[in-house]
């Protein structure tokens, strides 16, 4: 984030300080949930604030990986009228949070016991220096695939086991003159691909070498052209119509039989779910295999923008309050395809994949294996992400072999940092 911009952004928000006050019951919440899963989803918060005489006041901005409504954020915020409160991911809240910019949720955080209840990893974007400014919605995995299983039963393919039985399994589709994986070429999408295959080619001590500590042997390695090649593999399975498409409409390809398989996070489940399909039945959810045992995550949080107007204060509380209660955590997340930020949360009303997901979860953040997502802004900040972002797409239209991809993937990355 330019400093610049940040410093006009601070005196933005001290000025428009009272800006809330003829509407203190309100909240205006800009956010990126626009597809069908994701607004069934939001309805859930909408009802439940609204069952407490709050107000909603929606500002959706269309685009999976939220980078138009940063930008949107920006704008707004530079103008001296930035939203009541904002869906962020990783490291966006904590540089929002570095400037002053976010408001401090520590009274309602403390009255209802979150630091018991919220996983460490999830902490570390939802606190700065030692102060609750978000409040985590859910959290959200990237290394999943989804699959018809209609197309499995018919070809006789069974769920793999490793990478090379992945492959194998997408050539028979293949070869059935179907299409294999469903892909929206759009560069979040391939990174939030690249996700699963690094770990599949490297393990969770390589991800976290690479993408968190920016080691710059391991981000040119033979395992990183390992994975750069398993990235070609990947593509070579892929329609050629699939250039800018919608990630959302790339999951109504698996759901809708025309697609085999999508590795995509597990928001993919909400559209399965609203179309009313059934894991077991009408889809399968597992691991991209090779990745198994390892969680990478993001987490959606909802950040709320510095006020001093109590009433708008009050508000915000309220909105905090209700996203972290243990009721709205579970009906958010069973329709989000999402596993909820609380611990303490029961599984019941949870579908096979969400009961997999929050076991996946919990094992994971006490192995030590639940790790920020690179690709959904949990690893680095966006100058780290965003090179890495140009890398893989480059590669993944044919711009770089393997070799070349690993050595300018440790160029961008030394580069950002």
């Amino acid at each position: 984030m330019d400093a610049c911009f940040v410093r006009k952004t601070a005196l933005a928000l001290t000025v428009i300080g009272s800006a809330g006050a003829a509407q203190a019951a309100d909240v205006e919440v800009l956010h990126w949930w626009t597809s069908g899963g994701e607004a069934a989803a939001l309805n859930v918060l909408k009802d439940d604030l609204q069952g407490q005489g709050i107000g909603w006041n929606d500002m959706p901005v269309a685009g999976g990986g939220g980078e138009q409504a940063m930008t949107t954020l920006r704008a707004r915020v530079t103008a001296g009228n930035p939203p009541t409160a904002v869906q962020m991911l990783g490291f966006d809240i904590l540089d929002w949070a570095a400037e002053g910019a976010l408001g401090n949720l520590d009274d309602v955080a403390a009255a209802e016991g979150w630091d018991a209840v919220v996983p460490e990893a999830l902490q570390a974007f939802a606190k700065y220096d030692g102060h609750w400014i978000s409040a985590p919605v859910n959290v959200h995995s990237t290394n999943w695939v989804w699959a018809n299983k209609a197309i499995l039963d018919e070809l006789g393919i069974d769920q793999p086991a490793d990478w090379n039985g992945f492959v194998t399994a997408m050539q028979k589709v293949q070869d059935a003159g179907k299409v294999a994986l469903a892909h929206g070429g759009q560069a979040w999408q391939e990174a939030t691909m690249f996700d699963g295959v690094v770990l599949s080619a490297g393990g969770p001590e390589f991800y976290k070498s690479a993408f968190i500590d920016l080691d710059v042997d391991a981000l040119g390695s033979d395992t990183m052209v390992e994975a750069f090649n398993r990235m070609a593999t990947l593509r070579s399975f892929a329609d050629e119509n699939f250039s800018g498409r919608d990630w959302n409409l790339a999951s109504a390809m698996v759901i809708n039989g025309e697609a085999a398989f999508q590795i995509m996070g597990d928001w993919a489940k909400g559209e399965f779910v609203n179309a009313g399909k059934k894991p077991g039945e009408d889809f399968i959810c597992f691991r991209v295999p090779g990745s198994a045992g390892t969680v990478t995550f993001n987490s959606d949080q909802f950040a709320m923008f510095n006020v001093t107007d109590e009433g708008a204060r009050g508000a915000q509380a309220k909105m905090a309050s209700a996203i972290m209660s243990p009721a709205f955590q579970s009906a958010f997340n069973v329709v989000k395809g999402s596993v909820p930020a609380r611990t303490d949360v029961p599984n019941d009303a949870f579908d096979a994949c969400g009961k997999t997901g929050m076991q996946e979860l919990a094992a994971a953040a006490d192995s030590g294996t639940l790790i920020g997502s690179m690709a959904h802004g949990h690893a680095n900040r966006a100058a780290v992400k965003n090179a890495i972002y140009d890398v893989v797409t480059a590669h993944f239209n044919g711009e770089y072999d393997a070799e070349t991809a690993a050595e300018e993937l440790a160029n961008a990355v030394e580069a950002a940092m």
